[in-house]
Protein backbone atom coordinates (compact mmCIF):
# COMPACT_ATOMS: atom_id res chain seq x y z
CA UNK A 1 0.00 0.00 0.00
CA UNK A 2 1.56 3.83 -1.16
CA UNK A 3 2.07 6.26 2.04
CA UNK A 4 1.56 9.44 1.32
CA UNK A 5 2.83 12.34 3.94
CA UNK A 6 0.78 15.12 4.72
CA UNK A 7 2.67 18.13 6.28
CA UNK A 8 1.00 21.39 7.89
CA UNK A 9 3.49 24.33 8.39
CA UNK A 10 3.95 27.63 10.90
CA UNK A 11 0.37 28.11 12.90
CA UNK A 12 -1.49 25.64 10.85
CA UNK A 13 -2.21 23.99 14.37
CA UNK A 14 -4.67 27.00 14.82
CA UNK A 15 -7.14 26.16 11.69
CA UNK A 16 -10.59 26.38 13.21
CA UNK A 17 -9.87 29.39 15.34
CA UNK A 18 -7.63 31.15 13.11
CA UNK A 19 -9.14 34.28 10.37
CA UNK A 20 -12.47 31.53 9.60
CA UNK A 21 -12.83 34.30 6.78
CA UNK A 22 -9.78 32.89 4.99
CA UNK A 23 -9.36 29.32 6.88
CA UNK A 24 -12.77 28.17 7.61
CA UNK A 25 -13.70 26.67 10.78
CA UNK A 26 -12.44 22.88 10.41
CA UNK A 27 -9.74 22.29 13.13
CA UNK A 28 -6.84 20.57 11.89
CA UNK A 29 -8.32 17.16 13.48
CA UNK A 30 -11.15 17.39 11.11
CA UNK A 31 -8.63 17.79 8.18
CA UNK A 32 -6.37 15.34 9.00
CA UNK A 33 -9.61 12.39 9.34
CA UNK A 34 -11.34 13.72 5.99
CA UNK A 35 -7.63 13.51 4.25
CA UNK A 36 -6.88 10.10 5.96
CA UNK A 37 -10.65 8.86 4.95
CA UNK A 38 -10.58 9.63 1.71
CA UNK A 39 -6.57 8.07 1.96
CA UNK A 40 -8.67 4.91 3.06
CA UNK A 41 -11.36 5.27 0.35
CA UNK A 42 -8.18 5.32 -2.45
CA UNK A 43 -6.66 2.54 -0.88
CA UNK A 44 -3.66 4.45 0.41
CA UNK A 45 -2.12 5.55 3.92
CA UNK A 46 -1.93 8.83 5.16
CA UNK A 47 0.08 9.86 7.66
CA UNK A 48 -0.15 13.58 8.72
CA UNK A 49 2.23 15.76 10.74
CA UNK A 50 2.44 19.68 11.90
CA UNK A 51 4.71 21.57 13.52
CA UNK A 52 5.92 25.37 14.57
CA UNK A 53 9.17 24.53 14.13
CA UNK A 54 11.58 24.71 10.59
CA UNK A 55 14.11 22.26 11.90
CA UNK A 56 11.14 19.73 12.93
CA UNK A 57 9.79 19.82 9.75
CA UNK A 58 13.06 19.50 7.69
CA UNK A 59 13.48 16.22 9.87
CA UNK A 60 10.49 15.00 9.19
CA UNK A 61 11.23 15.51 5.21
CA UNK A 62 14.15 14.01 5.38
CA UNK A 63 12.58 10.41 7.63
CA UNK A 64 9.86 10.75 4.30
CA UNK A 65 12.85 10.17 2.28
CA UNK A 66 14.47 7.43 4.70
CA UNK A 67 10.86 5.89 4.42
CA UNK A 68 10.33 5.93 0.90
CA UNK A 69 6.60 7.28 0.87
CA UNK A 70 4.89 7.80 -2.21
CA UNK A 71 4.83 11.43 -2.38
CA UNK A 72 3.83 14.79 0.19
CA UNK A 73 1.44 17.08 0.46
CA UNK A 74 2.49 20.38 2.09
CA UNK A 75 1.06 23.26 3.34
CA UNK A 76 3.85 25.42 4.68
CA UNK A 77 1.96 27.99 5.95
CA UNK A 78 3.61 31.40 6.07
CA UNK A 79 6.95 29.20 5.31
CA UNK A 80 5.97 28.53 1.56
CA UNK A 81 6.86 32.59 1.09
CA UNK A 82 10.39 32.33 2.17
CA UNK A 83 11.77 29.13 3.76
CA UNK A 84 15.05 27.35 1.76
CA UNK A 85 15.55 25.37 4.43
CA UNK A 86 12.38 23.71 3.69
CA UNK A 87 12.19 23.30 0.03
CA UNK A 88 16.00 22.44 -0.01
CA UNK A 89 14.74 19.37 2.56
CA UNK A 90 11.63 18.81 -0.24
CA UNK A 91 13.76 18.83 -2.92
CA UNK A 92 15.98 15.64 -1.57
CA UNK A 93 12.78 13.70 -2.44
CA UNK A 94 12.47 11.75 -5.93
CA UNK A 95 8.37 11.52 -5.44
CA UNK A 96 5.51 13.98 -6.50
CA UNK A 97 5.12 17.20 -4.05
CA UNK A 98 2.21 18.86 -4.11
CA UNK A 99 1.67 22.11 -2.74
CA UNK A 100 -1.50 22.91 -1.47
CA UNK A 101 -2.92 26.41 0.92
CA UNK A 102 -6.68 26.44 2.05
CA UNK A 103 -6.74 30.05 0.91
CA UNK A 104 -6.39 31.48 -2.45
CA UNK A 105 -2.49 32.98 -2.14
CA UNK A 106 -2.75 34.88 -5.14
CA UNK A 107 -5.79 36.50 -4.14
CA UNK A 108 -3.96 37.77 -1.01
CA UNK A 109 -1.63 40.25 0.36
CA UNK A 110 1.57 40.67 -2.38
CA UNK A 111 4.12 38.49 0.15
CA UNK A 112 1.89 35.49 -0.19
CA UNK A 113 2.39 35.55 -3.87
CA UNK A 114 5.43 33.94 -4.04
CA UNK A 115 6.45 30.15 -3.27
CA UNK A 116 9.51 29.00 -2.62
CA UNK A 117 8.41 25.21 -2.83
CA UNK A 118 6.17 26.23 -5.95
CA UNK A 119 9.35 25.62 -8.22
CA UNK A 120 10.20 22.15 -6.99
CA UNK A 121 6.39 20.91 -6.45
CA UNK A 122 4.25 19.04 -8.79
CA UNK A 123 1.69 21.72 -8.59
CA UNK A 124 -0.27 23.74 -6.25
CA UNK A 125 -3.69 23.54 -4.94
CA UNK A 126 -5.00 26.77 -3.67
CA UNK A 127 -8.14 28.62 -2.41
CA UNK A 128 -10.91 25.26 -1.93
CA UNK A 129 -10.48 25.07 1.80
CA UNK A 130 -10.16 21.90 3.11
CA UNK A 131 -10.65 20.56 -0.45
CA UNK A 132 -7.59 21.71 -1.67
CA UNK A 133 -6.06 19.44 0.60
CA UNK A 134 -8.24 16.28 -0.80
CA UNK A 135 -7.14 17.04 -4.22
CA UNK A 136 -4.39 17.49 -3.12
CA UNK A 137 -3.85 13.83 -2.32
CA UNK A 138 -5.60 12.79 -5.54
CA UNK A 139 -3.04 14.85 -7.25
CA UNK A 140 -0.34 12.89 -5.49
CA UNK A 141 -1.85 9.48 -6.00
CA UNK A 142 -2.15 10.08 -10.05
CA UNK A 143 1.32 11.32 -10.07
CA UNK A 144 2.79 8.86 -8.00
CA UNK A 145 1.24 5.68 -10.18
Amino acid sequence: MKKFLVLHGINLNMFGKRDPKQYGTLTLAEIDAQVQALGRELGCEVECFQTNHEGAMCERIHQAHAEGVAGVIINAGAWTHYSYGIRDALAILTVPIIEVHMSNIHAREAFRHHSVIGEIAKGQIAGFGVDSYLLGLRAALAAAA
